[in-house]
């Protein structure tokens, strides 16, 4: 049986960022994957004292298996489709095209919720640091990663607590670091690596975010 070397969500970060001090004085902007992944990244963005956003995305999942991820939907207009899995599955074009649509709008409704309807952060010229809860298939964390990658940062790290080896080494080719505690060589489920891994509220993400807030404010007025 696997070890569960993370009590909760905030233990998690805050290991987490013990990996990414070296980033602290290039002023990053951390970003978190709702819901979750933004309990992470917002430990991740007290220790280092950065600047928190989300950066919204929905995974697309089959028709008669929704916790079969099929790719995912990003806010910046990124879709991403594993092929593989989509033909295992047996999905039309048809089907896909309506999946996909309604993701985009549920994209669209978060946009309104997290950041009163405002487009995704502007990235350009920063060092990005994306932050997931973990990750065993990857698909929405590729979607985000090509998005950000697509709006040229100074740096781009994908950043989790615990991840499968062979996602991390996939999804390299699109950062320029990857930083994660706990890499696995089997994994089946990002929930096994975590004691509490209680469902994240929309309220939850709401008030994490505002508390980053001022720290924003204040630099902009120093």
């Amino acid at each position: 049986m696997f070890a569960r070397p993370f009590l909760d969500r905030e233990h998690a970060g805050r290991e987490l960022a013990k990996h990414l001090r070296k980033y602290r004085h290039a002023r990053p902007l951390v970003i978190g994957l709702p819901r979750g992944g933004v309990v992470v990244a917002s430990e991740v963005a007290r220790e280092l004292g950065a600047d928190l956003d989300v950066w919204i995305v929905r995974k697309v999942g089959a028709p008669v298996r929704p916790e079969l991820g099929l790719g995912a939907v990003a806010e910046g207009g990124e879709k991403y489709l594993d092929p593989g899995i989509v033909a295992e599955v047996g999905v039309s074009a048809d089907e896909l095209a309506v999946l996909v649509d309604q993701k985009e709008r549920e994209v669209r409704q978060r946009q309104k919720l997290f950041r009163g309807g405002a487009p995704p952060p502007d990235v350009a010229g920063r060092t990005v640091i994306v932050v997931d809860d973990g990750i065993a298939t990857g698909g929405t964390m590729r979607a985000v990663l090509r998005d950000v990658a697509r709006r040229q940062p100074a740096r781009l790290v994908l950043a989790v607590p615990i991840a499968s080896r062979e996602k991390l080494e996939e999804l390299g080719a699109l950062v320029d670091d990857v930083v994660c505690v706990e890499p696995r060589e089997v994994m089946f489920s990002v929930g096994e690596g975590y004691v509490d891994f209680e469902q994240t509220s929309d309220e939850a993400v709401l008030e994490l975010l505002e508390r980053r807030r001022p720290v924003v404010e204040a630099r902009g007025h120093a």
